[in-house]
């Protein structure tokens, strides 16, 4: 199965470390980023999930929940954890699911719909293609896809950035440009008329006529 932009995330049910979890009726009227990993005790993972729990309130502040995703059965979560916190300073707090029977990672296209077996038998290496993170919105449409290879720790703070710009571009008619950031300029969308965007927006500076710069819509907060 292969999951696109603006597909409605597939829906399931799984076992987590804070419990069972329905995806769907779990993410609520949030946002949400699910993060996967290849393995347990990985050691690029485990940078990750420390840091993640380091920023969660990052992302609380901005409405969204986070979280995991390992090809491993719960209980081996739980003793990664207390690695994951002797190494990094932060334990995670947030749930990590057990996708031992690889039924997520088939449903978000990770993994071939051929796979099957005691995940204890694969290693990283059969699963380096679990290395994604989506970012999904209150729609349950899938808003982000980024994929890494094994060797390459994920850039949490990117995914921040991104979630701060589909928030924005989802209340205002306006796009971000390259390296935005939250409080700078952005640039009015194409598909707002001259005249609509007078009354939008008043004035804009255009080095082009279709590039028409403006400062961001409020912002003192964030569209969350």
């Amino acid at each position: 199965m292969s999951i696109r932009l603006g597909d409605t995330a597939p829906n399931f049910q799984a076992e987590s470390t804070e419990g069972p979890i329905s995806f769907h009726e779990w993410i609520g009227d949030s946002w949400a980023v699910l993060f996967s990993h290849p393995k347990d005790f990985t050691p690029v993972c485990t940078t990750e999930l420390g840091y993640m729990a380091k920023i969660k309130p990052e992302f609380d502040r901005r409405n969204t929940k986070i979280v995991g995703l390992s090809v491993d059965p719960i209980d081996k979560h739980e003793v990664w954890a207390d690695d994951i916190e002797e190494t990094q300073g932060s334990r995670p707090n947030y749930p990590i699911i057990g996708d031992a029977d690889f039924t997520v990672s088939k449903l978000y296209g990770m993994l071939g719909a051929d796979v099957s077996g005691d995940p204890a038998d694969r290693t990283a290496a059969d699963n380096q293609t679990v290395r994604n993170v989506f970012v999904i919105g209150p729609d349950k449409k899938v808003k982000l896809i980024l994929v890494y290879p094994m060797s390459t720790g994920r850039n949490f703070d990117e995914v921040l950035r991104v979630i701060d710009s589909l928030q924005l571009t989802a209340e205002h008619k306006v796009s971000t440009p390259v390296n935005w950031r939250h409080g700078e300029d952005v640039i009015i969308s194409g598909s707002v008329s001259t005249d609509e965007a007078k009354q939008l927006f008043g004035e804009w500076r255009a080095p082009k006529p279709y590039i028409r710069i403006v400062p961001q819509p409020n912002p003192e907060k964030r569209a969350a």
